[in-house]
């Protein structure tokens, strides 16, 4: 049957359908709209994460703790007509984290999800994609766990921090070694107050940090300067934005101290934000020691003279000058004389203070406008400059040489009474150079000492064949010994009283086969420099006591040897042991024996000598003065002695017929010395006259060539017999011998 179109239940039905149908298509619709609204949400939110990430810089990761699985997400840049992209990558953690941070970052993973830490948080090397590990913070906390409350997965973001982490190891690096500096840095703005100061800074200028902070620059300034030069300094460092010099600063205590300052502009983020950054290091001690360096190099510590570098050096400037204005110069090379012995007698301490006392007086007496230096030992220089005549620098020689007859005051109880040899060189007449000028003034001052010291010399071309000569005889006198060339002669003393021989003086003679016969003067001087003469000596005394011993087994007794000793055979080695050591072995008695010293040795230093030469009073030799009145001593010194003999020097005996002043000098040592229970002996004893004199004033004994020249020892035999023949029947002149 058909149904009606119309019939309304169709319709409804009809209604009913497409309403549900409706419906559903706006149902569908509107979860098409969703799903696209959700889609677009997850789209945004992704850009929103890429974007955070790519603004950040960090990666988002998740960690599958069950499968122990890291996935990463990174922004990576996509192809250049497109946006950048975000890559999803798997990592096993042992294989991504560096071996050395896999333990360290498990420990923090464990505390998270032992619940111990709120958060995962830990710092490791990662091996992405290059060679080279990087360092990364990584951060996290879980974000899904199982119904039993295990964690399943645990997300967070990790950041890359390897140039933070390298900025921060510099850092304090930095820190670190601007504490540890021992320069002082601070820094200061742009006004010159303190911002920053390092410990360094404390330490050297005394200040505490809040005392500091906040002060400004001035705080340090010294009244060295004054406030213009720091003004000035402050100005340059603001217009270049550097500065570096030297300049003195204050502590807090007031003590000032120099420094090297290196100020440079430092720069911040902000146009006003201007800084110095100022290093300073206390150089105080460095210039001292720079100082004393200079002074070690161009001075003599002893003297405060200059020494021969700074010589030679203003000597050079002083030719310089002469040649430029045609002018003379002298050098004058000084010497000490007998300075070594007087060194050994009194000691080094004392030899010092003769030097410090003789460098004063040689500059007092030349002045300070001219150069004195002091060379080595005792030897000295000074430079004359702008002399009109050469007889100037002999003038000035003859002042020098004058000054030193005054004794030289060591202290407030000790003088000592020392003089000088000159020699004398001139600009341009011989030499052009300071070498050629100073070897020959030395080659002039030899020759006063060979002159009899106490004098002066100048230069002249004979003088270089005198010192090769003297240069010669020194290597000959090396070779006398084994050569047997030396040889004693002796010359007699006479006893006035009775007319008596008493004894003899050994003196040492040199015949050389190549150069003759040399006098004592020349080479006895030469043996005591080399100290050949410790040698010799020992020689002469053996010698001389064994001639003395052969007399007497020859039937001449009650007589004396006398030798003469040098200061090194009193100063060095047991001299006292060999003196005993000789006498046994010959066979003579101590009593025979008599030492002569020379004066300016034993006076030197009384109670030092005493202490030397009772070891030969206590074997029983006797002891005698040498040249006595030419020492500058006081007789009194000799109470201090155990000298048993003084000899008047020849130099009073000459002219004791025609010089008061001579004799009246000799017959007071000989009223003095008797007085001290001392036996005098007048030397060099030529005339009549001379014997007269010292008759009438007492004089014990005589020697010289009234009574005998020195004889070999076969002749002086013979004359002491004979004189004793002739005494023994009352004849009373003497019997005739030939030199």
């Amino acid at each position: 049957m058909l149904t009606d179109p119309a019939d309304p239940r169709l319709l409804g039905a009809a209604i009913v359908l497409l309403t549900a149908l409706a419906a559903a298509l706006a149902w569908l619709l509107r979860r098409r709209a969703q799903q696209r609204r959700r889609m677009k949400a997850l789209r945004d939110r992704e850009e929103r994460l890429m974007m955070a990430l790519w603004a950040t810089g960090e990666h988002y990761w998740e960690y599958d703790v069950v499968q122990d699985r890291l996935r990463l997400l990174q922004v990576e840049a996509g192809p250049r007509d497109r946006s950048d992209v975000m890559v999803e990558r798997v990592f096993d953690p042992v294989r991504l984290l560096h071996p050395d941070d896999i333990e360290p970052a498990r420990r923090q993973l464990q505390q998270h999800l032992d619940g111990i830490d709120r958060s995962f948080l830990a710092e490791a090397r990662v091996l992405l994609d290059g060679p080279d590990p990087v360092w990364v913070r990584a951060r996290g906390r879980v974000v899904r766990r199982d119904s039993s409350g295990r964690a399943l997965r645990v997300a967070g973001t990790a950041l890359d921090i390897t140039d933070s982490r390298q900025a921060d190891r510099d850092r304090r690096i930095a820190s670190e070694v601007l504490h540890s500096m021992s320069e002082a840095v601070s820094v200061v703005d742009r006004d010159f107050h303190f911002v920053s100061v390092n410990p360094a800074f404390l330490r050297i200028t005394g200040y505490e940090e809040q005392e500091a902070i906040g002060a400004n620059a001035d705080l340090l300034d010294s009244s060295q300067h004054d406030a213009a030069f720091y003004g000035h300094i402050r100005r340059q460092l603001i217009r270049h934005g550097r500065w570096s010099g030297e300049m003195w600063q204050r502590r807090k205590d007031g003590e000032e101290f120099l420094c090297s300052i290196e100020a440079s502009l430092v720069s911040g983020g902000h146009e006003n934000d201007v800084l110095y950054v100022t290093v300073l290091n206390d150089i105080t001690r460095q210039k001292r020691a720079e100082q004393e360096l200079r002074y070690l190099a161009n001075f003599d510590t002893l003297t405060n003279l200059p020494n021969r570098a700074l010589l030679s050096e203003r000597l050079s400037r002083a030719i310089v000058r002469a040649r430029r204005q045609g002018s003379r110069i002298a050098v004058l090379f000084l010497d000490l004389d007998r300075f070594k012995d007087i060194n050994d007698s009194l000691g080094h301490a004392a030899g010092d203070r003769i030097l410090r006392a003789a460098a004063k007086r040689l500059q007092d007496t030349v002045g300070q406008h001219h150069t004195v230096a002091r060379l080595s030992g005792d030897e000295f220089t000074v430079v004359l400059e702008n002399l009109e005549t050469p007889e100037a620098a002999e003038r000035t020689a003859r002042e020098i040489i004058m000054a030193f007859e005054a004794p030289l005051l060591l202290d407030e109880r000790q003088e000592i009474a020392i003089s000088t040899s000159i020699g004398i060189s001139l600009y341009p007449d011989h030499g052009h150079v300071p070498t050629a000028l100073l070897k020959r003034a030395d080659t002039a001052m030899y020759q006063a000492k060979a002159a009899g010291r106490r004098t002066f010399m100048r230069y002249d071309d004979a003088m270089d064949v005198a010192t090769r000569q003297r240069a010669t005889l020194s290597g000959a006198l090396r070779k006398v010994l084994d050569r047997g060339e030396l040889r004693l002669a002796f010359q007699p003393r006479l006893a006035l009283a009775d007319s008596r021989i008493t004894g003899v003086e050994a003196l040492l003679r040199w015949s050389s086969d190549e150069h003759g016969e040399i006098a004592p003067a020349d080479f006895i001087p030469l043996a005591e420099e080399s100290g050949l003469i410790l040698e010799i000596g020992e020689w002469v005394l053996r010698e001389a006591c064994l001639t003395l011993r052969r007399w007497q087994q020859h039937g001449l007794g009650g007589l004396t040897v006398a030798v003469n000793v040098s200061v090194l055979q009193l100063l060095r080695g047991d001299f006292p042991g060999v003196v005993q050591r000789v006498l046994a072995d010959v066979g003579l008695a101590p009593e025979a024996l008599e030492l002569e010293l020379t004066e300016s040795v034993l006076m030197a230093n009384a109670e030092q000598t005493a202490a030397k030469l009772q070891a030969f009073r206590t074997l029983g030799v006797s002891l005698a003065i040498d040249d006595f009145g030419t020492g500058y001593s006081s007789l009194a010194y000799l109470k201090r002695l155990p000298i048993t003999t003084i000899k008047i020097d020849k130099a009073f005996i000459d002219d004791l017929s025609h010089d008061p002043e001579d004799a009246a000098i000799t017959s007071t040592v000989i009223t003095m010395a008797h007085s001290l229970g001392l036996n005098v002996v007048a030397e060099g004893v030529e005339t009549e006259a001379q014997l007269r004199f010292l008759s009438q004033h007492r004089c014990d004994e005589i020697q010289g060539f009234w009574l005998a020249q020195p004889l070999d020892p076969h002749a002086c035999l013979a004359f002491i017999r004979n004189w004793t023949r002739a005494q023994d029947a009352g004849r009373r002149q003497m019997p005739s011998v030939s030199p």
